[in-house]
């Protein structure tokens, strides 16, 4: 019977490891493109209030004075015995003990709830999508919000977009970084690896292709 000295098995079997773990090192590195946004987790908060949303504005037991409105251009909302209140910046429970101390004046002690009904956010909320898009438009940011989310809201893109020239403009740290996507992988073939997630405050760029 033919016999395996305990050196050579040893040394076979450290072999067939370091090639196993090559390979999932190797296959890990081909799915994740170079030129990817980082996916680090984004800090989640409670949503921000921002020129063009409308908000509604209910003081219990006093319909007369609960009134839905919007937030004007310059941040600010104007309601019955409530004029020029900041509002932009703020969560709908900061607004609402604003509005109560407003109202503090005319109604005694006054319980306010604001909900927000049109959402549009702040700008350093929002994703800007520019360029050859079907549809170019700011959106609001959403949790877990991914590039192909942001494809479906603005439309997809034109047939003169180069999709696999678009680019993420981020933020991060105060300087601005430019990502390279594939749009073109993951509308036409699919590819779920091009797929990456959006942050708030992400410009995206769709170019023109030349051809």
């Amino acid at each position: 019977m033919l016999t395996t000295s305990p050196r050579f098995s040893s040394s076979w079997r450290v072999g067939a490891l370091l090639s196993l773990a090559a390979a999932l090192l190797l296959g890990g590195c081909a799915s994740t493109p170079a030129s990817a946004p980082p996916s680090a987790s984004v800090a989640q908060q409670d949503y921000l209030i921002g020129p063009g949303d409308n908000i509604s504005i209910n003081v219990w037991r006093n319909p007369e004075v609960s009134q839905s409105v919007p937030v004007r251009p310059d941040g600010k909302i104007t309601a019955p015995l409530v004029e020029d209140l900041e509002a932009s910046g703020k969560t709908p429970t900061q607004l609402a003990r604003d509005i109560e101390r407003a109202l503090s004046k005319y109604i005694q002690q006054p319980v306010v709830t604001v909900i927000v009904t049109g959402f549009t956010g702040t700008y350093g909320e929002q994703i800007r999508v520019i360029g050859q898009a079907a549809k170019p438009q700011a959106l609001p940011y959403r949790r877990d919000m991914s590039l192909m989310d942001v494809l479906i809201a603005v439309g997809g893109v034109t047939e003169f977009a180069a999709g696999n020239r678009a680019a993420i403009v981020r933020t991060v740290d105060g300087k601005q970084q430019k990502f390279v996507v594939r749009l073109n992988d993951l509308i036409k073939e699919g590819d779920i690896s091009a797929n990456v997630p959006m942050r708030p405050g992400d410009v995206l760029i769709i170019p023109e292709s030349f051809f």
